[in-house]
């Protein structure tokens, strides 16, 4: 459209109604006349209705019924816990002789291909003697599980058919897939059979409490059953299976949360080829670089990336990757935090060669690291060291002694570890702000090894001299690592 004909168009906004009606017959005319293009609707408008994309999605969309045998109760019974794959929408009455009886949950789900391959929650079906799936038709047909996932909690089944229909994965980080674009929730709410639900994506990228989680929250109304249901975009794609809701009575109050089709396609491709999961695993323990750590980390100038804290056995030892490494980019993309950088390994193929961009001392290098599959991955720590005779001072508002035998069995560590424990702190001192306890061990400070008091203070020298605020310390606490930049004055 032209600029005058748009200036027309929002001049039009301030006359009456017949004058409106009449000024746009116009400009259609003259559009049709002269070839000119009309304004669409901005993409993620409010639609008119929901009804055409209910009608084409609801044949794929699927309920499931499961049921098990559970032991008798012959004592009180208290209420299944909210969420639990047993748990039955229409309790009846207790068994009080005790003997087993059956159980039914019930939950969504939606199919993915002509020949039955059905995707839903893996808390759905898990523990089930029998899943039955009713389809929109009324059709019923008893369904196997090829695989799940409890990380991600998807599970794939699997019914007779040759000719079913189906639904599609969308793009959960394309264009629809936006904060604000219009979705729509599809699924069998306490059991009341099919049920559409519309509303935005009032979020992105939510992580609950799995290792792998990306949730899009809606407000969509989800409700328990609704689990395993799809989360479909306004070209009728999925581009989520709603999976939980936040809430304080059990029902909606509009914050649900969907599982992103960027993680649930890849589980379930794995879960069709293999029936498992089969995840890269770079062999590391690792955390995030926070903001108190910068000044102390040689060449980095804002937080950003994920902090090697220990390096067993592995894909990672065997490149030659080296605790206190700051992994930057892993295959070509850029490395935020932790939970970033766990994902992309997790989505990456077993047995892929992948260039892994590190900071160590001031400088960049590049690894290249073959994934193993995490599922098999061992994570062993071999350390062998000479003891020393212990030596014990004050730095820093620790009290510090290398370990001997005494100090072993007082604080319950290998003998043969080197480093440095901690006998006692000062309760204002900025170590023990940042969370350090008696009998941890810390084995590297300035990124470097410490075995004995001297060392330690060698560190303390090296990053006064270089006019660093803070010390970047590797501190152990029952074995597991992690990295502590304490300020001091140089």
């Amino acid at each position: 459209m032209t600029t005058k004909a748009l200036a027309l168009q929002f001049a039009a906004d301030g006359l009456p109604a017949a004058r409106r009606t009449a000024l746009g017959a116009l400009m259609l005319g003259m559009a049709l006349a002269f070839g000119l293009a009309l304004p669409a609707p901005a993409q993620g408008s409010r639609p008119t209705t929901f009804a055409d994309l209910a009608e084409m999605v609801s044949p794929s969309v699927v309920n499931i019924t499961t049921s098990t045998v559970v032991a008798g109760r012959t004592g009180p019974q208290g209420i299944v816990p909210e969420g639990s794959p047993f748990e039955d929408f229409f309790n009846d009455f207790q068994n009080r002789d005790g003997a087993p009886r059956r159980s039914s949950a019930l939950g969504s789900g939606f199919v993915i291909s002509a020949d039955g391959f059905i995707v839903t929650n893996n808390h759905v079906i898990e523990g089930a003697d029998e899943i039955e799936i009713e389809f929109y038709s009324g059709d019923r047909r008893p369904a196997v599980v090829i695989g799940t996932d409890p990380n991600t909690d998807i599970a794939l089944l699997k019914v007779e058919a040759t000719d079913l229909p189906f639904v599609a994965f969308g793009d959960s980080d394309g264009p629809g897939s936006r904060v604000g674009d219009w979705v729509m929730a599809m699924g069998n709410p306490l059991g009341q059979g099919f049920s559409v639900s519309a509303g935005i994506i009032s979020a992105r990228n939510r992580a609950l409490s799995g290792t792998y989680d990306d949730y899009i929250q809606t407000d969509a109304a989800i409700n328990r059953g609704n689990s395993g249901g799809p989360l479909f975009n306004m070209d009728g794609q999925v581009i989520g299976v709603n999976t939980a809701i936040l809430s304080p009575n059990g029902g909606s109050i509009g914050i649900g949360f969907a599982m992103s089709s960027s993680v649930v396609s890849n589980v379930v491709d794995q879960l069709r080829e293999f029936g498992e999961t089969r995840r890269g695993w770079l062999g590391v323990r690792i955390q995030d670089v926070t903001p108190d750590m910068v000044d102390a980390i040689e060449g980095l100038e804002v937080a950003r990336g994920a902090m090697v804290t220990d390096v067993p056995e592995g894909p990672a030892l065997e490149a030659g990757m080296l605790a206190g490494d700051v992994i930057l980019t892993f295959d070509g993309f850029d490395v935020p935090d932790t939970r970033e950088l766990v994902r992309m390994v997790g989505n990456s193929p077993v047995g892929k060669a992948v260039l892994v961009t590190v900071l160590r001392g001031g400088a960049i290098k590049e690894l290249t690291v073959v994934l193993a599959r995490r599922e098999e991955g061992e994570r062993v720590v071999n350390t062998s060291v000479e003891t020393q005779e212990p030596e014990a001072t004050e730095m820093l508002g620790l009290t510090l002694s290398e370990i001997n035998a005494d100090l072993a069995a007082q604080f319950q560590l290998d003998p043969n570890m080197a480093g440095l424990v901690i006998t006692a702190l000062d309760p204002a001192s900025d170590a023990a702000i940042k969370g350090l306890q008696v009998g941890d061990v810390i084995t590297e400070a300035g990124q470097q090894p410490v075995a004995t008091v001297a060392d330690f203070a060698a560190r303390i020298e090296e990053a006064t001299a270089a006019g660093r605020k803070s010390l970047l310390l590797l501190v152990r606490r029952a074995g597991d690592p992690r990295f502590v930049a304490l300020v001091f004055e140089p």
